[in-house]
């Protein structure tokens, strides 16, 4: 059988099954979710850098589809392509495998997508990839029948015409609960970057959080898919405007209007806030539900 081994267990996120269900448990009983939340979760926005600095957000987005939904029996999981450039790729057979164990894929759901012609099958797109897997154990702990199905999806137009095909797709499963997850990080900024328009210091990277990040979150909780790819492409404001478009989409598709906004935060105030130090640099981060 197929199986995907995890690339950064040990980096972004523990190598041993305790560590992660510690660290997990913790970034729970931190998650206060202050914002009232949808009735019905269909869609959410993670970040996915090293848990250290995002996971907390991420671990709110799966806490609020927990509070509304029991048992999920599929998350699609649209990952941010940083090295790949061809059409959407769905990882479509077997399992991936974290220090928590094994998460199947949902085989049948594969196939109904890659029929609509809105995806391709290439298991090797996800070798390198790590937007996808630092999502995985958050679900295997909360949701430890749940299925995945990872899709890698380039800012491209595919990734609009890709959620709306699973938004279509999930529509029409009336006895399963499916939950769409885009997963990106927001504005890369500062010298390592090579992105710095407003220059350096603490100034230039409230500008990263205040106003570029912002117009990215502001076209997220207005479902605007085409616009979301737009400012990632203009502004740099987002590392997966496809996967972040395509969770969109498919949440239009399934009928929402609007987004939650559940926190937004990026690696500096992080910094400041558990280790005492601050930088030159910052990566944003947003929790958002549909």
């Amino acid at each position: 059988m197929q199986t995907r081994r995890p690339i950064v267990a040990g980096q972004f996120y523990p190598r041993g099954r305790a560590d992660c269900v510690d660290e997990i448990n913790e970034y729970l009983n931190e998650a206060a979710l202050s914002e009232p939340l949808p009735d019905e979760v269909v869609a959410g926005i993670v970040p996915h850098a090293g848990w250290t600095f995002s996971g907390l957000l991420a671990v709110m987005v799966f806490s609020a589809v927990k509070q509304r939904h029991e048992n999920v029996d599929t998350f699609v999981i649209f990952g941010a392509a940083h090295g790949y450039f061809g059409s959407p790729a769905v990882y479509d057979k077997g399992s991936w495998t974290t220090p928590l164990g094994e998460a199947a894929i949902d085989e049948d759901l594969a196939k109904a997508i890659l029929n609509s012609n809105a995806a391709v099958s290439d298991a090797d797109a996800h070798s390198n990839e790590h937007s996808i897997e630092v999502q995985v154990p958050f679900i295997q702990h909360l949701f430890p029948d749940a299925k995945i199905l990872p899709i890698v999806v380039p800012p491209s137009k595919q990734a609009i015409s890709l959620g709306e095909a699973v938004g279509g797709i999930v529509a029409g499963e009336k006895n399963k609960k499916i939950v769409c997850i885009g997963s990106t990080d927001l504005t890369h900024y500062g010298p390592r970057y090579g992105f710095m328009p407003m220059g350096t210091g603490a100034k230039a990277l409230r500008w990263a959080s205040e106003v570029n990040d912002k117009k990215f979150i502001d076209l997220a909780l207005k479902l605007d898919a085409i616009g979301l790819l737009a400012s990632a492409a203009e502004n740099l404001n987002a590392c997966g405007g496809g996967a972040a478009a395509a969770a969109v989409a498919a949440a239009k598709k399934l009928g929402k209007t609007k987004g939650v906004l559940l926190a937004h935060t990026n690696s500096n105030e992080v910094m400041i806030k558990k280790m005492g130090t601050s930088s030159t640099e910052a990566v944003g981060y947003a929790a958002i539900v549909f």
